[in-house]
């Protein structure tokens, strides 16, 4: 079982930084893979970013260049550095581990980029 604790969210101007935290509740060193989901209003569940055991990192198209997700496993804490943030980052965020045999989330954490 792993459960995970985020923060992090709030209202942040276009163009500022957020860094979003995900503690899990157990060690993550051995855990297949870790990473952000985001939900916007009106739309679908995506992929924004994931890291492996072995540190190997994928991004969604629209964050790249401007998303870093990272993880410290002596803190069991998984991070994503948001910049040059949009309007369109707008969206519930979501922690999730994938332990290869389950899946296990977060209970997400909003993100509003907005004047």
């Amino acid at each position: 079982q792993v459960q995970l604790v985020e923060s992090g969210g709030g209202l942040v101007q276009p163009g500022g930084s957020l860094r979003l935290s995900c503690v899990a509740s157990r060690s993550i060193f051995s855990i297949y893979a870790m990473g952000w989901y985001r939900q916007a209003p009106g739309k679908q569940r995506e992929l924004v970013a994931q890291v492996t055991s072995v540190g190997s990192t994928n991004y969604a198209d629209s964050v790249k260049g401007r998303f870093t997700i990272s993880k410290d496993n002596a803190k069991n804490t998984v991070y994503l550095q948001m910049n040059s943030l949009k309007p369109e980052d707008t969206a519930v965020y979501y922690c999730n581990a994938n332990t290869g045999g389950k899946l296990y989330w977060g209970q997400g954490t909003q993100v509003t980029v907005s004047s």
